[in-house]
């Protein structure tokens, strides 16, 4: 099909970065809480960092599928909205809010119940019951993270992400605040803050309970505003719909893989630096903060790029879609090469924001150098895992993660890592040949599709 308003470059990129900027804020402050969880408790000690880099490891190997899943939700939407039909949209948002409580309530049972039996097959370590407080209290936050990534569907596809600002910036400033307090006790505070001075120190258990309690704030703040939403007038509460549920469930199921595949390596890096040492461990969730909130920008330009690609097939408006997709190729590559170029230039300086202990600093700065290598690669695979999203096509990109990180990337990492013994350096090595090897076959694909017809996936 022949597009006859197709956009010019530069009104492409005005359009996608006016979506990408609000949607990247809103995934930098889901990482952001991980990463003020990591800052706050790295000045309680190294067994306490690692207690919650181990920790969250754990908790998103496991919630990453769940988060990816009701990323379905994101093509469905959006091409329902490019195909005019709002009431669809709407419906849409109800049927995946059920199968975000279905979901994040079946998989809160292994965080809390599977470190408990850790024990039970002869795996015992000195953090291991930091590890088991904090899982128990961060599970109960997973049915609202997903809960958070539905009406972050809905209102991205509505082109009202401004409101997921705001909502990240409250819960942020709340869970920093309720850090502070929770893991060191309000025994130092001002005389004036009365009740809360008499807050006892939680350490990691406080940490969990902070970003629990701030994940409820962002998700009332994002329900309010689906609720106020215009254009599906009079359609209040919509039953359960078990088609619909189904199909948003076999739509997200590949993402849901995808996302575990890529995290779970992440993940696994972790385990195998916490083989090393402890203090390898702590480095790595140090590194690994700071790759998150930079890939954060990679998945907003990617989610804003599925949204635009979603609303040109629901238009049936291929060369539009194309022209949407290698923008936010393009897009997402200048900016984290940007970003490598900064942890490249500041990597010492880097490790210092952080409160690094000094037995860990060493490790520190060598990770965000490969960290500075691999954004590029990792930028290119984020977006291209969001333009394909919105073109309908998923099960590639799941392919493509498990052959990248796991035939590739994962024993680059452990012939290096262990094999010619350069530790985490050497494990991290490894992530960057997986990444790079996705990067490129997700580009490779989406240029192959958006050359023929791109057909919506309803109707």
């Amino acid at each position: 099909m022949t597009s006859a308003s197709l956009p010019s470059r530069r009104e492409e990129f005005q359009q996608l970065w006016k979506l990408a900027l609000p949607i990247a804020i809103a995934q930098a402050g889901q990482n952001l809480m991980s990463f003020v969880d990591t800052a706050v408790v790295s000045r309680a000690g190294t067994q306490a960092l690692a207690a919650v880099g181990l920790s969250t490891a754990i908790f998103f190997a496991l919630s990453s599928f769940a988060m990816g899943l009701m990323m379905g939700l994101d093509p469905l939407v959006s091409q329902a909205i490019g195909a005019r039909n709002i009431t669809r949209a709407r419906v849409l948002f109800w049927q995946g809010s059920y199968l975000a409580l279905i979901v994040g309530t079946l998989l809160a049972v292994p965080l809390v119940v599977g470190p408990r039996l850790l024990p039970l097959v002869g795996v015992n370590f000195a953090e291991l019951p930091e590890v088991q407080d904090y899982l128990t209290w961060r599970a109960f936050s997973l049915p609202l993270v997903l809960l958070f990534i539905t009406a972050r569907a809905y209102l991205q596809g509505m082109a009202r992400p401004q409101i997921l600002v705001v909502s990240t910036v409250v819960g942020n400033l709340f869970n920093l605040a309720a850090n502070v307090l929770f893991v060191f006790g309000g025994e130092g505070l001002p005389a004036f803050l009365g009740p809360l001075r008499a807050m006892p120190a939680l350490g990691v258990k406080g940490s969990a309970l902070a970003t629990l309690l701030a994940t409820l704030v962002q998700w009332a703040i994002v329900a309010r505003a689906v609720r106020m939403t215009p254009g599906a007038e009079g359609l209040g509460w919509v039953r359960p719909v078990r088609a619909d549920i189904l199909r948003a469930l076999r739509v997200g199921m590949p993402i849901g893989l995808h996302v575990a595949a890529e995290v779970g390596v992440f993940s696994l890096a972790g385990v195998l630096a916490r083989w090393v040492s402890p203090e390898s461990m702590s480095a790595h969730q140090i590194a690994i903060s700071y790759g998150s909130l930079s890939f954060s920008m990679a998945l907003g330009i990617g989610n804003a790029g599925s949204v635009r690609v979603g609303w040109a097939v629901g238009a049936r408006d291929t060369p539009r879609a194309r022209r949407s997709g290698m923008m936010a190729f393009a897009s997402g590559a200048a900016f984290m090469a940007l970003c490598g170029l900064g942890y490249a230039l500041f990597a010492p300086q880097l490790a210092d924001l952080m409160g690094t202990p000094p037995e860990v600093r060493p490790l520190v700065v060598p990770l965000l150098m490969v960290c500075a290598v691999f954004q590029l690669s990792d930028g290119v695979q984020g977006v291209g895992a969001g333009v394909l999203r919105g073109a309908g096509e998923t099960r590639f990109t799941f392919l493509a993660n498990m052959v990248g990180h796991y035939a590739v990337g994962l024993p680059v990492a452990l012939g290096l890592g262990f094999g010619l013994k350069l530790g985490v350096v050497g494990i991290w090595w490894g992530l960057c040949a997986g990444l790079t090897f996705v990067g490129l076959a997700l580009l490779w694909r989406f240029e192959r599709q958006s050359a023929g017809m791109l057909r919506p996936m309803e109707g």
